[in-house]
């Protein structure tokens, strides 16, 4: 009778744990929710020397851009989920920007955002765009119209070379689909690394260079 009694308070007590690791997992998992989500940390690419970027900008191929038939963005299917509920726009902004506090969504409900084109600073996500260094109808021109779907995928949402920034909204939509003998940031100052970005990302996708576009590289990387 004694070991009887014994097994049920073993079991009892058992029972009491699980309870209560049930009950801390429960407070936890509703404490992380109200947090809001948090982005995936990425950190910002290291731009490459002036030197590397001349380099590299003698490899590629010049040519003349192809047409744009045939293009739009849905053949670049972009902001793909990137963990923790947070897509590839939500992962820049998080990342470009500063104090940025997120929803439970991962949306952005506060932080500031100082834009690289301009140098000016945003307190609201929707007043900046995330801008791909190399634009999408540009490297369509460029090469990628005979890439695969899933090439393009990861070009629109690559965060390892230096093609994604949030950027002021109305400076973006000026770019457009611009190479940079055609558009070039505002902010002079920022033009050596807007060149070996350019650079980086075109070389490293096997993207031509037209001569003119070429040339502009060339004379913003004296910048440098």
């Amino acid at each position: 009778m004694a070991a009887r009694s014994f097994r049920l308070s073993v079991t009892h007590r058992i029972l009491l744990v699980v309870a209560v690791l049930a009950v801390a997992l429960f407070g936890y998992w509703v404490t992380s929710r109200g947090a809001g989500a948090t982005p995936p940390t990425s950190g910002a690419p290291v731009p490459v020397g002036a030197a590397d970027a001349q380099k590299q900008l003698g490899e590629l191929t010049v040519a003349a851009r192809t047409s744009m038939d045939g293009y739009s963005r849905e053949k670049f299917p972009h902001w793909d989920s990137q963990g923790s509920g947070c897509d590839t726009r939500e992962v820049v902004l998080k990342r470009d920007g500063k104090d940025v506090k997120t929803d439970k969504d991962c949306k952005p409900t506060s932080g500031t955002w100082t834009s690289v084109y301009d140098d000016e600073t945003w307190t609201k996500a929707t007043d900046v765009d995330i801008d791909h260094m190399v634009p999408l109808g540009q490297a369509w021109a460029s090469g990628a119209k005979a890439w695969t779907t899933e090439k393009r995928e990861q070009f629109a949402n690559d965060l390892t070379r230096p093609q994604l920034f949030a950027v002021t909204d109305n400076v973006n939509q000026q770019k457009s689909d611009k190479a940079p003998d055609q558009w070039k940031p505002p902010l002079v100052a920022f033009w050596c690394t807007y060149a070996t970005d350019w650079i980086v990302v075109k070389h490293y996708y096997g993207l031509t260079v037209t001569q003119a576009e070429k040339t502009a590289l060339t004379d913003m990387l004296h910048r440098c």
